[in-house]
């Protein structure tokens, strides 16, 4: 850099808008586009207030320090030449304005803050704690907002889209990673207050693990083995309270059929041991089609077949 140049650092520049190159370590990923409208029509009615900041990068070469609202917001406007104030910063000073500039304004939402304070804890190469106190900031506050990138991508972006605050995000960390989806949806479904979000979070840890216990899981049997064995098992009670009921079982067909035969009398009563038994009732395991077979998957060692009572 000449003598010449040295001397116009710091100065304000009015500078071709197209020599000026965004940022490269822009923190904010988000613009609110109607904002920058109304910047565009207040700069076009009243000037640009506060020159934005740039670093020379090569021969009429600027790149933009601070100020991407403004800039863009001029860019809307057709201005054609904006003030600038020439800094003389290397990439690590020019990241850190960059996000100083966005944290005194509250301009960026809480993860684009993380996401910052990783990357010029990065350029640094700094710890934490120097970290928080070059920025500004305690050395807890700045450990919760990196602990925010623990959440997933679309758990970050369910909190953006939903305009969830960091207290929300921070609440739902108390929970294990899989159960944090449902807890955002819900806290922005019902839009709750950070309190109720905590108190969400509480009572989902204090609910007990598993599943509910409204929900019944009925366990899929692979062993026809274990329906027949109860056949067999109502047959052998009723015969121990007297009542002569037979039994017979035959494959056919690829599949099961076990008969139950229970004597009866004229009034459909079952008759004494010793009576002579009327017309026969029979309750009958017969096939059923093929196409309901698979409701009943049969274990590895028996043939396919499925069991019906008659």
């Amino acid at each position: 850099m000449s003598k010449k140049e040295t001397q116009k650092t710091g100065r304000v520049l009015l500078l071709p808008i197209e020599s000026i190159e965004p940022s490269p370590y822009q923190a904010r990923t988000a613009f609110d586009e109607p904002e920058i409208a109304a910047l565009a029509v207040s700069i076009l009615q009243n000037g640009l207030l506060q020159p934005i900041s740039v670093r020379r990068v090569g021969l009429r070469k600027y790149q933009l320090v601070a100020g991407e609202r403004r800039l863009r917001a001029c860019r809307l406007a057709k201005l054609e030449k904006i003030p600038a104030i020439l800094a003389d910063y290397d990439d690590t000073q020019s990241a850190a304005l960059g996000l100083l500039e966005n944290l005194q304004r509250s301009q960026l939402d809480p993860f684009d803050t993380a996401r910052g304070i990783k990357e010029v804890i990065r350029l640094w190469g700094c710890t934490q704690a120097e970290a928080a106190r070059r920025l500004g900031l305690s050395q807890p506050a700045l450990a919760n907002k990196l602990r925010l990138l623990t959440l997933t991508p679309e758990q970050q972006d369910l909190c953006t889209a939903n305009h969830l605050s960091e207290r929300h995000a921070r609440a739902v960390l108390r929970l294990p990673e899989g159960r944090r989806t449902a807890a955002l949806e819900k806290i922005a479904r019902d839009n709750l207050s950070v309190r109720q979000a905590d108190k969400l979070v509480d009572s989902m840890l204090a609910a007990p693990k598993g599943p509910s216990p409204c929900r019944k899981t009925i366990p899929m049997v692979r062993d026809v083995r274990f329906f027949v064995n109860t056949l067999q098992h109502a047959v052998d009670l009723m015969t121990q309270k007297g009542i002569a009921a037979t039994t017979s079982c035959d494959k056919k067909d690829g599949c099961l059929e076990y008969i139950v035969r229970i004597p009866v009398g004229n009034d459909g009563r079952v008759t004494a041991p010793t009576a002579t038994p009327a017309a026969p009732a029979a309750a009958a395991v017969s096939p059923v089609p093929a196409a309901e077979e698979t409701a009943l998957p049969a274990a590895a060692d028996v043939e396919d077949f499925t069991v019906q009572l008659l």
